[in-house]
């Protein structure tokens, strides 16, 4: 017999009602706080868990990004490593996976946020030279220059929980006495970090991490209490796409069979807040964000015509 959930907010990441919620500075534009982006991944691997290394090769990972930016992407995520577990990639090695593509990128969307995927400094101090203007770290700031870098590019940076796991690995009987007690300490100290090195404040981003240093439980309770997050003001992305959470919940053991799992865990998100999304599907998750936002009453309808004629 399941155990109801009984978790009690955290106190720790409680927003002061008098503080208001941050807007979002990337790449000179500035995005509101109902304001959703939607972040295309461009993996430039050829182990991805999702595609198989669909993109790899510069030409179709060009028509990729064209047509997510056609679709509504407000910003291409490029990651030069896999994130699971594989084949071992040098940071030289990651460095032409990645820079001189965003470079190409830059120049054909001056005005798109481009991001690079890296836990790395000296990787994400290249990517930014050549045009990116945030730093997805997903690792959970293993690499404390990584902050120095974002700080002297002017660039933003997103500080996600990973529990402590070192880059590549995979959670084992992880176990926390409040899940999201210990995202919202580890994040806001990353932010902190973040600011103290001289990072923007407005461009500073938190992510719980979902599968990062979480099993499947743990990852559906910090969905759950993503508000807790939110209620912090910075802005929160999730990352919720095609992951094993969203698989082994409903037992799809294929990544690419997981989009409407995905898009249900992002109506619970969007709903609760989060103001990015990571996505592979971006038309679907436009729509998805778009219908909760008008449920909320936070978007008008695009065609208002039923009931009029």
């Amino acid at each position: 017999m399941d155990v109801p959930f009984t978790a009690a907010p955290s106190p720790i990441g409680r927003r002061d009602p008098h503080v208001p919620p941050r807007s979002l500075v990337l790449n000179g534009q500035t995005f509101g706080i109902y304001d959703r982006l939607v972040m295309a991944i461009i993996n430039r691997t050829p182990d991805s868990f999702y595609d198989a290394g669909a993109t790899f090769a510069d030409e179709p990972a060009l028509l990729a990004a064209d047509a997510a930016v056609a679709a509504g992407a407000h910003i291409l995520d490029v990651g030069g490593v896999k994130a699971g577990p594989g084949k071992a990639v040098s940071t030289r090695e990651e460095i032409s996976r990645t820079a001189e593509f965003i470079a190409a990128l830059h120049e054909r969307h001056p005005k798109l946020i481009i991001s690079v995927d890296t836990w790395r400094a000296e990787v994400a101090d290249v990517a930014c030279t050549a045009g990116a203007s945030l730093i997805n770290d997903a690792w959970g700031g293993v690499e404390p220059d990584i902050f120095a870098v974002a700080a002297s590019h002017s660039v933003g940076i997103v500080c996600t929980h990973a529990g402590g796991q070192q880059p590549r690995t995979r959670p084992h009987r992880v176990a926390y006495p409040d899940v999201m007690a210990d995202v919202l300490q580890r994040t806001l100290a990353l932010a902190e970090q973040a600011e103290h090195s001289g990072v923007n404040p407005q461009s500073i981003i938190i992510d719980p991490g979902h599968d990062f240093g979480l099993n499947t439980r743990q990852s559906l309770e910090v969905t759950r209490r993503l508000d807790e997050m939110v209620d912090t003001g910075w802005p929160v992305l999730v990352s919720l796409s095609r992951k094993d959470f969203v698989g082994e919940t409903l037992d799809i053991p294929v990544p690419i069979d997981r989009l409407t799992g995905t898009l249900a865990a992002t109506s619970i998100a969007t709903w609760l807040g989060a103001r990015v999304f990571r996505v592979h599907d971006v038309p679907a998750t436009r729509q998805t964000v778009d219908m909760v936002d008008a449920i909320r009453g936070l978007r008008q309808p695009s065609v208002n015509r039923r009931g009029l004629a």
